[in-house]
């Protein structure tokens, strides 16, 4: 069953959306701001994103910016901004499709079956190698008795899903700690070492976990 992640300020749209799109055998879960539609997707995983950009805590191109940090899934803007700009802005930021308020309900299941057929396969293996040790992204466990805490799978998570791809720190602070953090960069250094420590044979001088200075952070396997 196709896992539908709805996220809109309106109510009354969420709920007309949650019931329309079970009776048409999609499981679905709703947010109703950005940021806890952030930490719903990591947790939840869904297939498919379904999303307004007028939200009342953070933008929803900072939303798509923040899911575009660890995962292709299909993203459907909802909007009731009909503007050209915003509908390139969206799409430039990773958006898969623009759906204009009001809308349709049989138009935006026909666009999410025509998205999700366009879905390519696992975006990463369930099991990574990281020098000696192999991480089990699934299970959430390493080799060699090493124990993570949940914050570094979170960050180890985003970027062992995106192997050689620069991700910027504005990215990962989005995606692991939520939109309010932009400026805690502090919080990436202590726990990218914490993790090197960890995995790196020497830490000091790692060669899977890398720091690209004043850009972000590259797993290279």
């Amino acid at each position: 069953m196709t896992r539908v992640l709805v996220v809109d300020d309106e109510p009354q749209l969420l709920r007309a959306l949650r019931i329309n799109l079970r009776a048409r055998d999609y499981e679905v879960q709703v947010a109703a701001d950005g940021t806890t539609a952030l930490r719903q997707a990591g947790a939840w995983k869904p297939d498919l994103v379904v999303l307004d950009l007028g939200l009342p805590d953070i933008p929803g191109l900072d939303v798509i910016h923040g899911l575009r940090g660890w995962t292709h899934v299909p993203i459907i803007v909802l909007s009731g901004r009909a503007g050209s700009q915003d509908k390139v802005e969206a799409l430039e930021a990773g958006a898969d499709d623009y759906v204009t308020k009001p809308f349709d309900i049989e138009e935006l299941v026909a666009r999410i079956r025509a998205v999700s057929r366009r879905v390519p396969g696992p975006e990463a293996p369930a099991s990574v190698e990281v020098g000696e040790h192999t991480v089990d992204l699934a299970a959430r466990t390493v080799t060699g008795g090493v124990h993570l805490t949940p914050t570094e799978w979170e960050l180890l998570g985003v970027l062992l899903r995106n192997p050689g791809k620069l991700i910027s720190q504005r990215q990962l602070l989005t995606t692991v700690w939520g939109p309010s953090y932009l400026r805690e960069t502090n919080y990436l250094r202590q726990y990218m070492a914490q993790l090197r420590r960890k995995l790196e044979a020497d830490p000091a001088h790692p060669r899977h976990l890398l720091t690209e200075p004043g850009m972000g952070y590259r797993f290279q396997p």
